[in-house]
């Protein structure tokens, strides 16, 4: 397989992306998120959306020139509006108000509205963990499960991150979407001709499936059944109802070329822990739950693995498959 630097990388993607028509600052913030992705050993969210991104682009279910803006605040309050533009610029700008207004108010909540597909959701949060703050981001998508009971598809597998800074080291950085595996794992397992493991997915008759483009094609299954599917309407509340924006079942699928402009929306909750115990108290807790999950030898820390294999790829770059690169590199031009 191509192995590229993640500079040379980020430079293709963002290539294709402005080719296809997003501003040189939306194909620049799109880029590096995807690239960040495989960085972190999260292909189903890298560069492998490029081609998906770059015909939303081309046929105007995103729109490239869009300029994201703010377009409500009030005190530690502000609504973003992504302008049916891809996703990052607007969370970068959501996130920077958020942090802002954290710092003023003590907590703060910047909703997204008229958004697209936002990637791995805890890349958001990158810039609050590393503020000293603590950061909570949400997300909904193209419906893809059923509400608790129900076989029609009306939530998105509504991603859930959150970021919490330590005293000294990496913060700690989570990061889940609601279905039982993300949707993009589908996407993978389709373009690579293999087969799900049962209970991921239901096929368009509610049946269980191993075929992942029946799967995409059906529902996802909520992690943890009922429960599952009660936190993703959750996630669908606060990211529409407080923002105006689609809710899951009224946005086209990501997966299909022709549809509407998604209009999904994100949130992203931002807290000053000095506001609250205090700074010093806080870490005190968290590095003091951390020493007693680390008690037990075969607990890991969340996000240790992607920020190990992040560091990896600054040393030796990140390998993609060769037709994707192929594909990266004719829409490049």
């Amino acid at each position: 397989m191509p192995r590229y630097t993640i500079a040379a990388l980020s430079d293709l993607a963002a290539r294709a992306l402005a080719r296809a028509g997003a501003s040189q600052e939306m194909a620049r913030a799109t880029a590096d998120a995807l690239v960040a992705a495989d960085a972190q050993g999260l292909a189903s969210h890298g560069v492998s959306r490029v081609p998906q991104y770059a015909t939303h682009l081309s046929n105007g279910r995103a729109d490239g020139g869009a300029v994201a803006v703010v377009v409500r605040a009030k005190g530690g309050a502000v609504l973003v509006d992504a302008r049916c533009g891809l996703a990052f610029p607007a969370c970068a700008l959501a996130v920077s108000e958020a942090i802002a207004r954290a710092r003023e108010h003590g907590v703060a909540f910047a909703g997204v509205t008229n958004s697209h597909h936002f990637g791995v959701a805890a890349y958001h949060l990158g810039p609050v963990g590393e503020a000293g703050l603590v950061g909570l981001a949400f997300g909904n998508s193209p419906a893809a499960m059923p509400a608790a009971g129900g076989r029609t598809p009306i939530f998105g597998t509504n991603p859930i991150a959150a970021v919490f800074p330590r005293r000294d080291g990496a913060p700690l950085s989570i990061d889940l979407s609601l279905s039982e595996v993300a949707r993009g794992k589908l996407m993978v397992a389709a373009k690579e001709g293999k087969s799900i493991p049962v209970g991921w997915a239901l096929d368009r008759d509610g049946q269980p499936t191993t075929d992942p483009k029946a799967g995409l094609e059906g529902s996802m299954l909520p992690m943890g059944g009922t429960k599952g599917a009660m936190l993703a309407l959750v996630v669908e509340l606060l990211v529409t109802a407080l923002t105006g924006a689609a809710i899951g079942a009224e946005a086209s699928s990501f997966f299909v070329d022709e549809g509407n402009r998604p209009r999904i929306g994100q949130a992203f909750l931002v807290i000053d822990p000095a506001a609250l115990a205090g700074r010093d108290v806080y870490l005190e807790r968290v590095e003091t739950l951390i020493g007693m999950m680390l008690r037990d030898a075969g607990v890991r820390l969340p996000g240790a693995r992607r920020t190990a294999l992040a560091a990896k790829a600054v040393d030796e770059g990140i390998e993609i498959p060769q037709a994707l690169a192929g594909q990266l590199e004719s829409l490049a031009g």
